[in-house]
Formats: C-alpha cells, structure tokens, sequence
C-alpha cells in the first residue's frame, strides 16, 4: 500500500458483504480515491462518510450486474464510474451527504426497474 494512503476498510470482514474486496481491487481505488483519504489518520466522520460512499458504489456494482443487456449494463457502469470520479474531489460534508443520499435514491431506481423488468 502505497505511504500516505488511508484506506480505513483495509482489515474489514472479508465475506461476501465486507469491504475488504474492495480496497482490493485497483480500479475502485482510483475511483474512489478521495483527497482526504490521503491523510495517514483519518478522521472519524472522514472515515464513516468514505465506508458509506464505498458501500454504495460496491451495491451499484452489484446491482447493475444484474442489468440482462450487455450494452445497457456497460453504459450503466460506464455512467457509474465516471459520476464517483467526478465527484471524488467533493469535501464539503453537505454536498458528500446529499450526493449520497442522490446515489442511494438512483439505485432503488434502478433496482426498483430491474424487478419489473423481471416480472
């Protein structure tokens, strides 16, 4: 790991719902790569506001590799990536807050359109 990095879900459970697969993983670190996790000790409402937006963004994932069409589930992805890179700079603890309650309120969209789909 590289010296000034603080990924604080290193060392979490490591099952299928941990965090721990994805500080694995190098893609999701360059997404999620935010500024103040840069730091080698990172505050408590630093730390519990980058495991919440690392959680959603592992459940989008999750849930768009459930999307049935090869073409639609990479323009989803694609569009997935590139909102949390654009977004990645964000400090203000608001603006952080309110775009996670956004990305939360986008996945039950799109969960809510994959089970209609399916029935």
């Amino acid at each position: 790991m590289p010296a000034g990095r603080c990924f604080a879900s290193r060392g979490l459970t490591g099952g299928t719902g941990g965090l721990l697969g994805l500080v694995r993983s190098r893609e999701t670190r360059q997404v999620l790569d935010f500024p103040e996790s840069r730091c080698i000790s990172c505050s408590v409402p630093t730390f519990i506001r980058r495991q919440q937006v690392l959680l959603l963004y592992r459940r989008i994932l999750q849930t768009i590799r459930q999307v049935p069409n090869d073409s639609d589930r990479k323009y989803l992805k694609d569009w997935a990536r590139e909102e949390f890179k654009r977004n990645k700079s964000a400090t203000e603890e608001d603006t952080i807050r309110m775009m996670i309650t956004q990305g939360n309120m986008q996945l039950k969209e799109l969960e809510k359109s994959l089970a209609l789909a399916k029935s």
